[in-house]
């Protein structure tokens, strides 16, 4: 199992930006793919962007030329760096880990993106 730990969630104007820190507990170069989604009040968990071990990067629609995904393999973490943020964006985002046919979780971050 892998431990994904998610930090720099809060509370931000419309506009505005955070950088979301998703910590594995292994070389992420060992995940096929790590992602992150949001999941609203009253809504589904969705995709908001995946990088594999590769290096492909896909990114949900909503947020294309807002989000970055990146990572830093020497501290075997993934960013989501959020920028012209809307009130839509506001759920909690977690982290995902894919592997070997599994599917990891971290405990999830709050985004709430005043209007």
């Amino acid at each position: 199992q892998v431990q994904l730990v998610e930090s720099g969630g809060g509370l931000v104007p419309a506009g505005g930006s955070l950088r979301l820190s998703c910590a594995a507990s292994r070389s992420i170069f060992s995940i096929g793919v790590m992602g992150w989604y949001r999941q609203a009040p009253g809504k589904q968990r969705v995709l908001v962007a995946s990088i594999t071990n590769g290096g492909g990067i896909n990114y949900a629609e909503s947020v294309k030329g807002r989000f970055t995904i990146s990572r830093d393999s020497a501290l075997n973490t993934v960013y989501l760096r959020m920028n012209s943020l809307k009130p839509e964006d506001t759920a909690v985002y977690y982290c995902n880990a894919r592997y070997n046919l599994k599917s990891d979780w971290g405990q999830g971050t709050q985004v709430t993106v005043s209007s």
